[in-house]
């Protein structure tokens, strides 16, 4: 390969910083705009070549950006009303997936024939062998039948420099995941440098289409160890425009490498934009009629990126100047909005669907709730998880669910029934964006999904594991705490009495205070009595009379202590 595709090796000057937004319409502005492009698009559209429109004629979609400035962005894309997709971003925990970062492998895990790679997170990065590029082997391997990847501590070492980009991000205990076949995304191509092919989206089913793009992309020339992926979004467009994105990812490459040969390790080399505008690239398409942002700056910034997108559709942004309502509610999607947050879901039906993550996977429970009766129960059962499975893909996807999930549907006796709702969920999920994988239905209504884990949760995002219950949902009851703060006090008093002492305070919370002197009052006069020590049971928050400086305080108590 020539020294353009040995990329990783290489670094960048930093470049100067530019305002937002300038920096939001970046990612398509920099390509050439000519008039060229125009006149193409209008000649195809006099070959019949018209931009792909929605499956479902007839739809309203809308997409709606919230912006609170400095501390998070959402996005909403519906469809006649109805959330279809959520995203959240909230800036103290902006999402790395994306990012290429110049790293630096800290030591290799034979076993698990991975690297951990220092890229300048608190948690090192993890690197499996099938995800280094042959450029960074320390000697040659050829593939063998036996063996497809050499051993890991063959082609890396500790101390040895890689760019490396995230695909998945931190979760919980666990760093991020890595590689080295970077890829940069455009609005209609994905450059992928050190691959010197060119594709097209499976997800572009259409034979017809296929065909038409194959044709157009015969002519790009990505350049000396670059190659392409033509985006699910490119159907309809014309060969200039797909040449124009070309030119911008390869300007944005030849950035990166100038840093990656500057740079000190560790240090972030690119940064993928942030969600707003993500989402105009990503999501934005023609079949969208409106565009609504609270926030000017960012109005002004998309309004820039979709005008160079769609250029005769100049009405297409709009802002959101209402002071007396927020956007979801004047949207009216406030409520669904707050449901993606919640673990129950109401189904219209009435029944209910519970989600409970756990380390290993999420769980995703269906209740019957109202519906039954007298009715058949195998009729109900099919009848409630039919509607479950389309709720359950709809959920999936507002909240960016991946990994293990496991659904425990309403047992059923009927197999026919069984793959219906198999069939059901599998139709539900077609537009999912996200690569995902459904298993079938045991004997016992479970049914595993795996789904691709773009990012980090809604719930994740919003949410904290309770201090008290340290996430299990449950605590031990008043009895059992009761008892253990007795045998607490127990211990104390009589250190106290050998001390001499002729007084003890002891601090509860409220609850646990109210239920020691209304259901063991007598216990602790027994105690009182037997080390001859006046006991002060203290509720936190309340002040009480001083102690004399000869007594011992008693350690604040909130049923938790001791791992109890």
């Amino acid at each position: 390969e020539g020294e353009e595709a040995r990329t990783p090796r290489v670094p960048r000057k930093p470049r100067r910083r530019r305002n937002k937004k300038a920096a939001a319409a970046a990612a398509l502005q920099e390509a050439e705009d000519d008039s060229a492009e125009e006149g193409e698009e209008e000649q195809d559209a006099k070959k019949g070549r018209k931009p792909a429109k929605a499956a479902a004629s007839g739809v309203d979609r809308k997409m709606l950006v919230s912006v609170l400035p400095g501390d998070m962005v959402e996005v909403v894309l519906t469809e006649d009303g109805s959330v279809r997709e959520y995203y959240v971003e909230m800036t103290h925990q902006a999402k790395i997936r994306g990012n290429i970062y110049k790293g630096v492998i800290n030591n290799i895990d034979t076993n698990l024939q991975a690297a951990f790679v220092n890229y300048g997170n608190v948690k090192n990065g993890f690197l499996q062998i099938d995800e280094v590029h042959p450029e960074y082997y320390l000697q040659p391997h050829e593939p063998t039948k036996g063996r497809k990847y050499p051993p890991i501590q063959k082609v890396l070492k500790p101390g040895q420099e890689v760019l490396v980009q995230v695909v998945k991000e931190p979760n919980g205990s666990k760093g991020a995941f890595l590689t080295t076949w970077l890829s940069l995304a455009g609005r209609f191509l994905v450059l992928t440098p050190g691959q010197e092919q060119i594709g097209i989206s499976r997800k572009v089913e259409d034979g017809e289409e296929r065909n038409r793009l194959r044709e157009l992309i015969r002519g790009l020339e990505p350049g000396e160890g670059l190659g392409a992926i033509v985006r699910t979004v490119s159907a309809g467009t014309s060969k200039t425009t797909l040449q124009k994105d070309l030119s911008f990812l390869k300007r944005v490459w030849k950035d990166i490498r100038k840093r990656a040969t500057t740079e000190k390790v560790p240090s972030l080399i690119y940064q993928e934009p942030g969600l707003a505008s993500r989402s105009v690239r990503d999501y934005l398409s023609d079949d969208v009629s409106e565009v609504w942002v609270d926030n000017a700056e960012t109005a002004e910034a998309i309004r820039e990126m979709a005008s160079l997108l769609f250029p005769r559709k100049g009405d297409l942004v709009h802002l959101y100047e209402k002071h007396d309502k927020t956007l979801w509610e004047h949207f009216g999607l406030l409520n669904q909005i707050e449901q993606v947050h919640s673990r129950e879901v109401l189904m219209p039906s009435g029944g209910r669907l519970v989600f409970d993550q756990t380390e290993a996977l999420m769980a995703i429970d269906i209740n019957s709730g109202k519906i039954g009766g007298k009715t058949n129960f195998e009729a109900m059962a099919f009848r409630t998880n039919m509607e479950a499975a389309t709720a359950i893909a709809r959920q999936l996807r507002l909240r960016d669910i991946g990994g293990q999930i496991v659904i425990d549907f309403i047992e059923m006796r009927d197999p026919e029934h069984c793959r219906e709702v198999e069939k059901e969920l599998r139709n539900a999920m077609k537009g999912d964006r996200a690569r995902h994988d459904i298993g079938k239905m045991s004997s016992f209504g479970l049914l595993q999904i795996v789904r691709q884990r773009t990012g980090s949760s809604a719930i994740s995002i919003s949410m904290e594991t309770c201090p008290h219950c340290k996430g299990t949902g449950q605590r031990r009851n008043m009895e059992w705490q009761s008892v253990q703060t007795l045998r607490d006090l127990h211990r104390a008093m009589r250190s106290a009495a050998a001390a001499g002492q002729t007084e003890y305070a002891h601090s509860v919370d409220a609850e646990l205070g109210l239920y020691l002197l209304n259901h063991k009052r007598e216990r602790l006069s027994l105690m009182e009595k037997e080390f001859h020590i006046r006991l002060d049971i203290r509720i936190e928050g309340i002040s009480s009379a001083p102690a004399a400086p000869a007594q011992q305080q008693g350690h604040q108590h909130n049923g938790q202590n001791n791992g109890r």
